[in-house]
């Protein structure tokens, strides 16, 4: 018997249909080991290596993984397996897994590595045929981002909570940076206030020109760039409107006659994928994701993380055949995007295809959803499309004169004359014109304005901020600043997002107040250091996603990286602890206003030595908060928490009683006079409360839920009352009530059993 291991149950299930009997295929679920995450060695985020070696730190089990392996194992003895095929994914990450795969199945007397980038019969039975060995600079490469990410990710976490904040992570806080700074690009926007005028004639748009660019009160927006259709003189845009609404017509003066080229788009990589299906299927990245896994699990698209827009030449010669048959000669391209065809980016990760259907001639899938339909619909025609001609329009740039006014009124009108690879992605794409004007284009023809309301249209408004990213752009941000890469553009951004540096606002990333404290507080500390390792710059970023990619093309050594990185991050990261140990962190200064609040104001000039509290060094400010601490008896405690006094708000809210009737119950008149801590009297006051909320009346929909369960289980009523001693239904409180629930519940549960 033979073992193929994959990483999905899915892609297993389509694998196992091409190999048949004589194989067990399974799947290991991802990542099988990893660096630890708890215990003594977790707390570790780098291990001492020798110069030239890479750490070998204690590879732990991840999630489950354990008990699915040594599943596998069983399976594999107890079948007398004599060879094991791993086929994780064929990336860097898959090898991680292939490499851990092959340690732990070293028992068996053949373990090799096979890789396929589409699942089809053919391509897997090309890989069982040319399996080779572990690709050890892959896994290089793998372990020494993992090591970097360990090691940024828990100092700067640990440091970035003396401001309360949860995490710091290598391309996270960079990408972040970008929706940060362009949230303060927001804020300090001026907005520049414009007059325009426009009209349309024959569905085509024409605009006045107001200015030359060398005018002194030419119009400009805050970046300089120059807008002849738009002017700061109202009056002026009342007199080209004035003139056009009068006259409904204006006259050619000149025409610039020429062609336009659209070149077809190449297939999909990862992010343009993503982009692409934003766009239009208005669709979220983990939606896309998930469905082009799904889609690649069962052999009807190439692998779905990659850099690479080139495709091999049986697929092209497939889409040409569709090409001909379906468009004709004159539809058909270059044939281009083949083998040695890369995109110009620097960091091209080109170990396998662009995102296209495994078979151009299948334009019609079975067994998956809508969903799944249109994505791949979009994915194929994205394909087709790249292989063919270019599409062709007709151009005319019209100048006009409008009776009235000096002004010039200007448009251009365009049509298609030749569909090229438009005609494959119609469905994706707005309905282009076909008809030339019906008005001539020659100098002195007459154009009339459309007959319809506003029309012409005088706008009065004012510049507007830039727009915030999406997902899909901050992907294609992160795409063109190099950092990150196929398989961690999704991640990336959904860990900003739960992590609640970011929020996701109708498709709109807005960062948070800790989000905005992350970048413009704390990683500057690191940033502002030198200008050659800005730890937290996209710069220094890309660079080593560059070098990264340099270990798995064997041009530098994983060891050799490591120690130019743990060298360069010491530097910063002491650096940065010299910085911290100067100042009080927001951390220190909440802390120390917290609890001297209470003091008289002589002892709070005693304890401060006649300093503002942010004028003292981090290490008075800890030896301050100290004294503070083991004074608390004596000065009644800190103030309560943001967090304490909104849930006693809410509890109170619930409750039949007033705010000076509950602070009544602990000798208080005030909020103001509560003290914070476990032992406080906020503490003591919601514990009040909640005996007091469990006390009252359950409320409706609870004996409503008790009646609809009992009713289920052929109980009346009275033997519910009686279960909790009570005699009338208005004896049930709410307390009362969360334990007949709880009773219900697990009567049903044993019902079921039974």
């Amino acid at each position: 018997m033979k073992l193929m291991i994959l990483e999905s149950g899915a892609k297993g299930k389509t694998v196992k249909k091409y190999l048949g009997k004589g194989w067990i295929v399974e799947a290991c679920f991802g990542h099988v080991q990893d660096l630890p995450r708890s215990g003594k060695n977790g707390s570790k985020a780098m291990w001492a290596s020798e110069k030239g070696k890479l750490p070998d730190p204690p590879w732990e089990w991840t999630d489950r993984a354990e008990k699915v392996v040594t599943k596998l194992l069983d399976k594999a003895r107890k079948n007398n397996v004599s060879e094991v095929y791993i086929a994780t994914d064929p990336d860097r990450e898959g090898e991680f897994i292939a490499w851990r795969l092959a340690h732990i199945f070293s028992e068996f007397p053949f373990v090799t590595r096979v890789t396929f980038n589409e699942i089809t019969k053919q391509a897997v039975e090309i890989a069982v045929e040319n399996h080779s060995e572990i690709d050890y600079a892959l896994v290089e490469a793998a372990k020494v981002r993992r090591f970097m990410d360990r090691l940024v990710g828990f100092r700067c976490s640990k440091f970035a909570k003396s401001w309360n904040l949860r995490s710091m992570g290598r391309v996270q806080t960079p990408t972040l940076g970008y929706i940060v700074d362009r949230e303060i690009e927001r804020d300090s926007h001026i907005p520049i206030p414009y007059h325009s005028v426009h009209a349309s004639s024959d569905g085509y748009t024409f605009k006045f020109r107001f200015h030359n660019s060398t005018d002194d009160d030419a119009w400009k927006d805050d970046n300089g760039k120059f807008f002849s259709d738009r002017t700061f003189k109202n009056e002026l845009a009342e007199e080209a409107y004035s003139a056009l609404k009068q006259s409904g017509l204006f006259t050619v003066k000149s025409v610039n006659t020429g062609k336009t080229n659209r070149k077809p788009p190449p297939p999909f990589t990862t992010d343009t994928m993503l982009q692409s299906a934003s766009s239009s299927l208005g669709w979220s990245m983990s939606k896309t994701s998930k469905i082009a896994s799904d889609l690649y699990n069962k052999g009807y698209i190439t692998y779905i993380r990659t850099d690479s827009t080139r495709t091999s030449s049986i697929a092209r010669e497939s889409a040409k055949t569709i090409i001909l048959e379906k468009y004709g000669q004159e539809f058909l391209g270059d044939g281009s995007l083949g083998p040695d065809d890369k995109k110009g980016s620097t960091n091209v990760q080109d170990a396998h295809e662009a995102i296209r259907p495994t078979d151009p001639k299948l334009d019609e899938i079975q067994d998956v959803d809508e969903d799944s339909t249109r994505l791949y619909s979009l994915i194929r025609s994205r394909f087709i499309s790249s292989q063919m001609s270019n599409s062709v329009r007709e151009k005319r740039e019209i100048s006009a004169s409008v009776t009235g006014t000096d002004l010039t009124i200007s448009g251009t009108a365009s049509w298609r004359i030749h569909a090229g690879w438009e005609a494959a992605s119609e469905q994706f794409l707005p309905s282009p014109r076909i008809v030339e004007p019906k008005y001539d284009m020659v100098e002195g023809s007459v154009w009339e304005i459309d007959e319809k309301e506003d029309n012409p249209v005088k706008t009065t408004d004012e510049t507007k901020p830039p727009r915030r990213f999406t997902e899909s752009s901050i992907v294609k941000k992160m795409k063109s600043a190099g950092i990150g890469r196929p398989s961690t553009y999704v991640s990336t951004v959904q860990k900003l997002i739960d992590r609640k540096y970011v929020s996701n606002d109708s498709g709109s990333l807005t960062p948070s107040e800790n989000g905005m404290v992350l970048w413009t507080e704390v990683a500057p500390i690191y940033n502002n250091q030198n200008e050659e390792n800005k730890l937290f710059s996209s710069e220094f970023t890309a660079d080593m996603e560059k070098r990264l990619d340099m270990i798995e093309e064997g041009e530098i050594s994983g060891s050799e990286m490591w120690d130019s990185f743990t060298k360069s991050f010491k530097v910063a990261h002491d650096n940065a602890l010299e910085i911290r140990r100067s100042r009080p962190t927001p951390k220190q200064i909440w802390a120390i206003e917290n609890r001297i609040v209470h003091l008289p104001e002589e002892k709070q000039l005693e304890l401060l030595d006649g300093k503002e509290i942010p004028d003292l060094t981090g290490n008075e400010a800890s030896e301050l908060i100290e004294k503070l601490i083991a004074t608390e008896g004596e000065n009644g405690g800190p103030k309560p928490s943001e967090k304490q006094i909104n849930y006693l708000t809410s509890l109170i809210d619930k409750s039949n009683i007033s705010e000076e009737q509950a602070l009544k119950l602990i000798d208080v008149s005030d909020f103001s006079e509560l003290t914070g801590g476990r032992n406080g009297t906020a503490s003591v006051l919601i514990g009040l409360m909640k005996e007091v909320n469990e006390s009252l009346p359950a409320s409706e929909p609870q004996i409503d839920l008790i009646k609809s369960m009992a009713e289920k289980q052929g109980l009346p009523m009275r033997d519910v009352l009686a279960m909790a001693e009570l005699a009338e239904e208005s004896d049930i409180t709410k307390s009362e009530a969360s334990k007949i629930i709880s009773k219900l519940k697990s009567m049903n549960k044993r019902r079921k059993r039974k």
